[in-house]
């Protein structure tokens, strides 16, 4: 029997006003309810919050509608994939033990329905990025994250935020070039045996048939919510109301 999976990418909660952030944790809460009798698997690709700092007995206030629709989306046997992103990857072991999320720091290869899957954020992938490969080394080095937490939560989690607004100002000016960096990678994958390639990351829409295989980026729910769906061997990006959506770039290489 086919299993359906739900995707999701790039909600960054807490990055606007109070009243968007309001509306958004609104909207991502009927959807979070909704999965639990649609789906068997949740996979959020990275970067559900715009900045995360977790401590060993504190983490950051907040969106507390979000936290509880996901744990009781796991109690409903649903299981939870979270990839760390780009901007909320200081987690310690919250969403494991009071969620029972499964926490992905490294791309996935996984079979859903018989398919093959490479399932990442994203970041690090992209062509032309060797400053932001050698900032991530830093930043995800636990002895650097165990020495910030020394910081007092107001202290490191306000820094945090501030540093992800840095790093959204470098990424919108950074030029990658004409090309997408991760349909290279995606090319690479399916050469290797991959059916689907699926990314976040780039805010950027797109669902390209290479060869036998399929790169798909789920654009950003920040920017446009909808969300991906894999069922009977296909796969869909649509809205809110279930309906299919304009996806930026389909065809075929």
């Amino acid at each position: 029997m086919s299993e359906t999976y739900l995707f999701i990418s790039d909600v960054h909660l807490g990055l606007q006003s109070k009243q968007i952030e309001k509306n958004k944790e609104l909207t991502l809460v009927k959807f979070l309810n909704f999965a639990q009798g649609s789906c068997s698997e949740l996979f959020i690709v990275g970067d559900l919050f715009d900045y995360w700092f977790e401590y060993r007995r504190v983490y950051q206030k907040g969106f507390f509608r979000t936290l509880t629709a996901l744990q009781d989306l796991s109690e409903k046997n649903v299981r939870i994939h979270y990839f760390i992103g780009n901007h909320d990857f200081m987690h310690r072991d919250f969403f494991q033990s009071e969620i029972g999320a499964v926490m992905h720091e490294e791309p996935i290869d996984i079979t859903l329905n018989g398919k093959r899957f490479f399932i990442g954020h994203g970041d690090g992938l992209v062509k032309n990025d060797v400053g932001y490969n050698i900032l991530k080394k830093v930043l995800r080095n636990k002895t650097v994250q165990f020495f910030y937490s020394w910081l007092h939560p107001d202290i490191g989690i306000g820094l945090a935020s501030k540093t992800s607004r840095r790093s959204r100002g470098y990424t919108t000016k950074k030029d990658y070039g004409k090309e997408d960096g991760l349909f290279d990678t995606a090319k690479l994958k399916i050469n290797e045996g991959f059916d689907y390639v699926l990314f976040g990351h780039l805010h950027k829409r797109l669902y390209l048939k290479y060869r036998n295989g399929y790169y798909i980026n789920l654009g950003a729910w920040l920017d446009e919510p909808c969300y991906g769906v894999f069922k009977n061997d296909a796969f869909e990006i649509v809205d809110l109301s279930g309906m299919p959506v304009n996806q930026a770039g389909i065809g075929q290489e």
